[in-house]
C-alpha cells in the first residue's frame, strides 16, 4: 500500500512564511524581546570627560581617592573655561568641600590600580543647579530647537539605523548632552521606531512624511550623524569616517576620520566621534548654520480677510519681512557688549538684536533682524561708523578708524506715578 502523493507535495508558501515568522519571534525572545536602547538622561548635570590623572600614595585606596580629588579640581576648571569661553586657568579656586557639594558623580572611563599608584581617565558629573550658581555665565543662553537624531552606521557595505541594535546607536544612547547647547531628541529604537526611522527615511527628501514624524517626536528639525567603518582584518585596526548631516536634504556640516588599532577599542572611538560631532553641531549653531528648515513647519490655514474698499488699500502700508543675519563683533568687556547692542538697534531697518553666543574678551555672535538684504545692511552699518567684513556668510564688525558708532539719546519717558 502506497501513501498518497499529496503528502509529498511541497509545503504551501503561506505555511513556510508562518514558520519563518515563528522562528523570528523565538529569536527575538532570546535576545530580550526589544530592540531599543534607552538613552542616558543627563538633563540635570554637566559632564566633563577625558580627565587624565596620575597619583601616587602610600596605599592603593589613598591613591584612588587622591585621583578622584584631582579629577574634581581639573574638571571644574575645564567646565568653567568651556562655559565662559576663557582659559581654564582663569577659573576661580574652590576648596575640596565646595567641590564635593557640586559634584554629582565620577565616571570611570579607564583605570589602572597599583599598590601605590592610580592612573585613570575619568569623567566628572556636576549638579546643574548647584554648579550653575558658581559658573558665572551671563547673557542669553544659546539653545537650539529640538533636533531628531537618526544615527546611521555603514559597516561591511550595509547601512543600518534603528533596524537592529548597533554600536553607533549605543554610543549615542550613552552620550550625555547635559552641557551641550543642542537639544537632542534621541529615540530608543523600540516599538514602531525601526519602521519609521529606518535607513530609507534618513535619505528621504519629501517634506510631508517628515512633518508627520517630527510632530510625533516633538522635534523641529533632523540631524543624521553617519559613521563608515572599515576593518582591516578581524580584531585589527578599525578606521571610522564620521559625517555630521543636517536637515531632510542631508547637508554636510563637517566630516573627519578616526582610527583605533584594535577592534576592542571601537566603543571608545565611537564615543569620541559622538563628542566631536556634537562640537561640529555646536559651532554650526553659533554661526547661524544650524537653523530649522522652513519647509518642515506646518503652516496654519490663513483666515479669510474682510472685504475692504480701495481707499483703505491705498492708505495701507505693507510691512517688509525682516531677515535674520549673523553678526560677529569683538566684546572685550560687558560695556562693549551693551554699546554694540545699542549701536545695532539704532541702525534704520533693524527690528531686533539678540546675543546668540557670548564671549567676553573674545568675539561674540549676534542675531540681527533687518528689513532688507545683506548688502543694504552692510551699507547701513558703514554709515554708522562700523567697518564691515564678510566672513563665511556672516558679517564681522570692527570700530571704524577715528569714528565711533553713534547711539541716539534715549527719549525721556513719562514722569513716575505718585
Amino acid at each position: 500500500m502506497t501513501l498518497p502523493q499529496r503528502l509529498f507535495q511541497p509545503l504551501p508558501i503561506v505555511l513556510v512564511a508562518l514558520l519563518l515568522c515563528a522562528a523570528w519571534a523565538a529569536i527575538a525572545q532570546l535576545e530580550g524581546g526589544e530592540r531599543g536602547i534607552a538613552p542616558i538622561d543627563s538633563s540635570s548635570s554637566y559632564e566633563v570627560s577625558g580627565v587624565e590623572v596620575d597619583v601616587a600614595a602610600k596605599t592603593a585606596d589613598a591613591a584612588r581617592f587622591g585621583g578622584w580629588r584631582e579629577a574634581q579640581r581639573r574638571g571644574w576648571r575645564m567646565l568653567w573655561g568651556r562655559m565662559n569661553g576663557q582659559p581654564a586657568n582663569n577659573a576661580p579656586r574652590l576648596s575640596d568641600s565646595q567641590l564635593d557639594s557640586i559634584v554629582a558623580g565620577i565616571v570611570v572611563e579607564s583605570e589602572q590600580i597599583g599598590p601605590t599608584r592610580y592612573i585613570a581617565t575619568l569623567g566628572v558629573l556636576f549638579d546643574r543647579a548647584r554648579a550653575g550658581q558658581l559658573l558665572g555665565v551671563r547673557g542669553e543662553v544659546m539653545r537650539s530647537p529640538p533636533m531628531l537624531v537618526i544615527p546611521v552606521m555603514v559597516s561591511g557595505g550595509g547601512p543600518i539605523s534603528f533596524e537592529v541594535r548597533n554600536e553607533w546607536q549605543r554610543a549615542w544612547a550613552r552620550f550625555r548632552p547635559g552641557g551641550s547647547p543642542i537639544d537632542y531628541v534621541r529615540p530608543q529604537g523600540s516599538g514602531s521606531d525601526p519602521l519609521l526611522l529606518n535607513i530609507g527615511q534618513a535619505g528621504r527628501r519629501g517634506r510631508l512624511w517628515w512633518r508627520v514624524l517630527l510632530d510625533g517626536f516633538g522635534a523641529a528639525d533632523i540631524i543624521v550623524p553617519e559613521v563608515y567603518l572599515e576593518r582591516r582584518w578581524p580584531g585589527g585596526p578599525v578606521i571610522g569616517r564620521f559625517v555630521a548631516r543636517h536637515g531632510p536634504d542631508n547637508r554636510v556640516i563637517e566630516s573627519f576620520t578616526l582610527r583605533v588599532e584594535k577592534s576592542e577599542l571601537l566603543p571608545r572611538m565611537l564615543d569620541e566621534g559622538v563628542r566631536r560631532i556634537d562640537e561640529a553641531y555646536t559651532r554650526a549653531l553659533r554661526f547661524g548654520i544650524l537653523m530649522p528648515d522652513p519647509s518642515l513647519v506646518i503652516e496654519e490655514p490663513a483666515e479669510p480677510e474682510e472685504d475692504i474698499s480701495n481707499e483703505s488699500i491705498a492708505d495701507e502700508v505693507v510691512p517688509t519681512t525682516a531677515i535674520a543675519y549673523a553678526v560677529q563683533i569683538e566684546t572685550p568687556d560687558p560695556g562693549a557688549l551693551t554699546s554694540a547692542e545699542n549701536g545695532l538697534r539704532s541702525v534704520p531697518g533693524v527690528t531686533d538684536v539678540s546675543t546668540t553666543s557670548l564671549a567676553l574678551g573674545g568675539v561674540s555672535v549676534m542675531r540681527v533682524m533687518y528689513e532688507g538684504d545683506v548688502a543694504a545692511l552692510s551699507i547701513a552699518l558703514q554709515a554708522r561708523g562700523w567697518r564691515v567684513e564678510d566672513v563665511g556668510g556672516s558679517l564681522r564688525l570692527r570700530r571704524g578708524g577715528g569714528s565711533t558708532a553713534t547711539v541716539p539719546p534715549a527719549q525721556p519717558g513719562p514722569p513716575p506715578a505718585q
